[in-house]
């Protein structure tokens, strides 16, 4: 059981999922013409090295191997819909994430941070002693706002709300799975949306946590405060990561369950259900990770 726990994880792409095992991963997608096209690949050596097994140290790195895996799934995805080569690789695949990960940071980290010291200075002369902490945690309620709102936003575009059917069939197909059901699209569809391990329970973490550690450093002048948010990012991260494993592993604890509660609601926005055709993308998806995971064993 310990296996069905903790060692497949997903992401939905365009018209498909991705699943990933502990030595491979592989893409279903819904080809223009119907079919289920399958892409497997064997997984970076650093998902069976040592790195894996050094808590906090592990996240951060995985973490950003699975930002990289996941642009190559979108790219995949991407030319398989419009049925051109694979065009996206090497420099212009990194470079796409770079820009989307500057733009994020931006948006989500750095200009929380600017308008919560705005704010802490504007109080300072009238409440000198409470000014840090008010702005401090305006600074991460703007964060909290930010992420969730943006999230809502793009809910209602109508790729993006294909994108979040599939992201639901990709954890119900985990879910089924993990509580040994058979695989099939009618009997994974009884299954929750939610899963515990998700990267919007990462998110929500992530923000929750930065809350409370950029409140506990107090008053800091602003070129320090937003230094100081970059340089806790990879820190942060890899404590957010633990958590999520922590409680995917506890679930059954009732302080747990209580404690997951956020988590799985702000999931209600990234997932949506999907349609038996999308349960069938997602179960082909995880079926041939199986499969190549087996080959690679070998």
């Amino acid at each position: 059981m310990e296996d069905r726990i903790i060692t497949y994880g997903g992401q939905a792409v365009i018209e498909g999922v991705m699943m990933r095992g502990q030595k491979a991963y592989s893409i279903a997608m819904r080809a223009p013409d119907g079919s289920i096209a399958i892409h497997t690949e064997k997984l970076a050596n650093v998902y069976r090295s040592r790195i894996t097994k050094i808590p906090f140290l592990r996240g951060i790195i995985l973490l950003w191997d699975a930002l990289g895996l996941g642009m190559r799934a979108l790219t995949l995805s991407a030319n398989t819909q419009t049925g051109e080569d694979e065009k996206l690789e090497g420099p212009a695949l990194y470079l796409t994430l770079g820009t989307s990960l500057v733009l994020g940071v931006g948006l989500f980290l750095l200009f929380p941070a600017a308008v919560g010291g705005w704010v802490e200075g504007f109080y300072r002369e009238g409440f000198p002693s409470s000014a840090a902490w008010i702005g401090n945690l305006l600074e991460g309620i703007l964060r909290l706002v930010l992420l969730v709102g943006y999230i809502w936003a793009i809910s209602f575009l109508p790729d993006v709300r294909r994108l979040f059917m599939y992201h639901g069939a990709e954890h119900k197909t985990i879910n089924a799975y993990e509580a040994g059901a058979d695989l099939t699209p009618a009997e994974v569809a009884k299954f929750p949306i939610e899963h515990a391990r998700c990267g919007t329970a990462f998110l929500l973490t992530l923000v929750v946590l930065s809350i409370l550690v950029f409140t506990m450093l107090g008053p800091l002048p602003m070129a320090w405060r937003l230094l100081s948010r970059l340089l806790l990012i990879p820190v942060l991260a890899g404590v957010a990561v633990e958590y999520i494993r922590w409680t995917a592993n506890h679930l059954n604890n009732p302080i747990v369950g209580f404690l997951v509660r956020p988590n799985l609601a702000l999931q209600h926005l990234t997932t949506r259900d999907p349609d038996p055709s999308m349960l069938e993308v997602a179960i082909q998806s995880f079926q041939s990770m199986r499969k190549a995971e087996q080959e690679f064993a070998t």
